[in-house]
């Protein structure tokens, strides 16, 4: 339990020090730092300019890990994600060039400004923590994080995510424009110094990595994977969804309220650290139909019900 504490504190310095570099924006650093803990990746959909990047970069200096950035574009090949084999004259062998995800956090800009077969190669990288270059598999650093961003405004030059790869993202969360106090004081920061610079490692990765094997050992009751189990299919079975949560939503949404609870000093997980969750977890993996886009709804709209609807598991003894 001692061990735990000394962690769960270590986590909250991590946020602290994020917060000298993105200003005001508390839940969704939280939220990050909980898809961190709970070994997942994270998706930001946002406008352009309004941190995305900052928060990646913040988060790689306050856990002191080695982090690696692409900016997507068309041009972008498979090869300059996972690396390629290359023929040396010298020694008569070919030899592994590694790639941009040979990193403890991947940033990638701009996601869906790249074509689909170079984002099809992430897809191997995010579930496996692994490369495979002709035929020979490369293991990734421990621990491995993706931070991805997109811009929703506008589609000119952009490629939808397929599902397949948004299924791997843990959680898909947005920032928003900051209040008019919040930008005055990003605006102060920017213009006497690069806020970056004041973000001082709080962690090293083989913390990280003690800290995500205790968020693994949160204890969840059997009455609360009901209570998850029961909100997952309830995404599936609504009238108004093409394709509901799949269960590797089912298990990220656990894994999210584990992390929920361990940032809470907790042991165990409460319905209230599902429902927390539940809207970032799930909502980029649900498929409206047309019933539901000619009413307007949103997945969010339908999730919202989703939660006062299914009735929350007794904790009491029975």
């Amino acid at each position: 339990m001692n061990s735990q504490n000394n962690l769960s504190l270590q986590a909250h310095q991590v946020i602290r020090e994020v917060q000298k570099a993105v200003i005001g924006k508390e839940e969704c650093i939280r939220k990050v730092m909980m898809a961190i803990l709970a070994s997942g990746h994270i998706l930001l959909e946002d406008i352009p300019g309004v941190g995305k990047t900052t928060m990646a970069l913040a988060f790689s200096k306050a856990l002191n890990l080695r982090e690696k950035r692409l900016t997507f574009t068309p041009d972008v090949l498979p090869a300059d994600l996972t690396g390629f084999t290359m023929y040396r004259k010298e020694t008569g062998k070919f030899y592994y060039q590694p790639g941009a995800v040979m990193c403890n956090l991947f940033l990638g800009d701009e996601i869906n400004r790249t074509s689909p077969r170079t984002q099809s190669a992430l897809l191997e990288v995010m579930e496996e923590g692994q490369v495979s270059v002709d035929g020979v598999t490369h293991l990734l650093p421990r621990p491995f994080i993706v931070i991805a961003t997109q811009n929703p405004a506008g589609s000119a030059g952009t490629q939808l995510l397929p599902q397949s790869q948004l299924d791997r993202f843990t959680v898909c969360l947005t920032m928003g424009y900051p209040d008019i106090n919040e930008e005055i004081s990003i605006l102060k920061g920017r213009i006497a110094r690069n806020t970056i610079e004041q973000v001082a490692p709080a962690a090293d990765a083989s913390e990280l990595l003690r800290m995500q094997d205790e968020v693994r050992n949160i204890f969840i009751h059997d009455r609360i994977y009901r209570y998850i189990v029961s909100l997952i299919q309830a995404t599936r079975t609504n009238p108004m969804t093409e394709l509901g949560v799949s269960p590797r939503g089912t298990l990220s949404l656990a894994r999210m309220a584990q992390a929920n609870a361990y940032l809470r000093n907790k042991t165990y997980v409460t319905p209230d650290d599902i429902q927390e969750v539940f809207m970032d977890v799930c909502a980029h993996r649900m498929i409206l139909n047309a019933k539901a886009r000619i009413s307007h709804l949103t997945p969010f709209s339908i999730l919202e019900e989703i939660l006062k609807t299914v009735p929350g598991p007794s904790l009491r003894k029975s």
